[in-house]
């Protein structure tokens, strides 16, 4: 009786355990479910040799901690990128002689057509990495080192940055500053000396918002003889700083301490922040209009009345093939972009350089782009 007993007892603490271990199992399951939901970047084996980038000097900040970040995760994989500017860094690109490229304007038709040259198959497409506003920066005495904002709006900007408006007491300027006292200073125009995607984004902005004050054609480079130039966004920044009454325009991330201009939009006068820059992209759609697949160009809104928006921006681009000769390379670029324009990634550019994260609206067509990327 009593052996029947603990044989019943053994059997049911048996099943006890097994029902724990059932059970333990169902959670091991739906652990490592979890895990597989997390960035697919996790999933692939590290990352290793010499990887060359060269483009948009706006992006250097974001690069560095992308750089710093990636080889956290794949410490054999040495990355160098060349802040020589968009038009050079795609150009460079386009001989073979780097992975990827960075610009602050999306590919041409030519150059997608060039590409057919460099990709192994199919044609070079561009991802967007990072909104960044770009600030009309001044240097003025009384003002910027007083720590304040210039109210402007397009056609005021467009006349001072095409030498109409020569004097920082203009009444153009002026009436839109009645709290401030404006010197009967000279402006000096600083513009990019390089072929330059800032500037086009710059100026597109004129040529949507005062076309009757800006009448050139949209280009990469500068395209009158107003003020002087410089090298690279540093090289603006630089110059900027070196003299009283300047004006330039930079992307954001490397403004610094000196003025920027608040610009009108709607009845208010914005100023310049990363966050203000992401709701024109809200409110912006993409450019159907382009040629070649996996591209993802967007059409900035600059005419949006979006609440607290600044309306000057530039969109930064990746531009990559969906196929390379060299195998490795292949691998590199799918793995940086999808680390840049991961949520980790993006945190990074933003605390790097203060850009405005990617809009989630715009994550499932990226993670498609970048699925197109052939490693085999």
């Amino acid at each position: 009786m009593q052996k029947n007993i603990l044989i019943r007892s053994i059997a049911a603490l048996s099943g006890i355990v097994m029902l724990a271990s059932v059970t333990a199992c169902g959670d091991n399951t739906a652990s490592t479910t979890d895990s597989s939901s997390t960035d697919s970047a996790s999933k692939t084996a590290p990352i290793s040799g010499n990887f060359q980038g060269a483009g948009a000097s706006s992006q250097q900040s974001a690069v560095e901690a992308w750089i710093a970040g990636f080889q956290g995760a794949n410490p054999d994989a040495k990355i160098a990128y060349n802040p020589s500017g968009s038009g050079a860094g795609v150009q460079t690109f386009l001989t073979g002689a780097t992975a990827w490229a960075g610009s602050d304007k999306a590919l041409a038709d030519d150059e997608v057509e060039q590409s057919k040259s460099v990709c192994a198959d199919g044609t070079a497409f561009d991802v967007p990495v990072y909104v960044s506003p770009i600030a009309v920066i001044f240097n003025l005495k009384g003002v910027s080192d007083a720590d304040k904002h210039i109210n402007m709006d397009a056609d005021t900007i467009a006349k001072i940055f095409d030498g109409k408006i020569t004097k920082w007491n203009d009444p153009a300027i002026a009436d839109q500053n009645k709290d401030l006292t404006l010197p009967d200073t000279a402006i000096t125009v600083v513009h990019r000396s390089d072929k330059s995607g800032t500037t086009q984004n710059f100026v597109s902005y004129f040529k949507d918002q005062a076309p009757d004050s800006w009448t050139y054609d949209l280009s990469e480079n500068w395209p009158n003889e107003v003020g002087q130039g410089a090298k690279g966004t540093s090289g603006v920044v630089s110059t900027v700083k070196q003299a009283d009454g300047t004006i330039g325009y930079a992307d954001f991330s490397q403004v610094g301490d000196l003025g920027t201009v608040a610009v009108k939009v709607g009845d208010s006068y914005n100023e310049i922040s990363a966050e203000a820059g992401s709701k024109v992209i809200e409110d912006s759609k993409q450019d159907d209009t382009v040629k070649g697949d996996n591209r993802i160009v967007i059409k900035i809104n600059h005419a949006t009345e979006a609440k607290g928006a600044y309306p000057i921006v530039l969109v930064s681009y990746d531009i990559v093939c969906p196929a390379y000769k060299d195998t490795k390379q292949a691998e590199f670029a799918k793995a940086w972009l999808t680390y840049v324009t991961s949520d980790e990634g993006q945190k990074a550019a933003q605390d790097a350089a203060g850009t405005a994260p990617l809009p989630s609206s715009l994550k499932s067509e990226i993670t498609k782009s970048i699925k197109a990327i052939k490693t085999r």
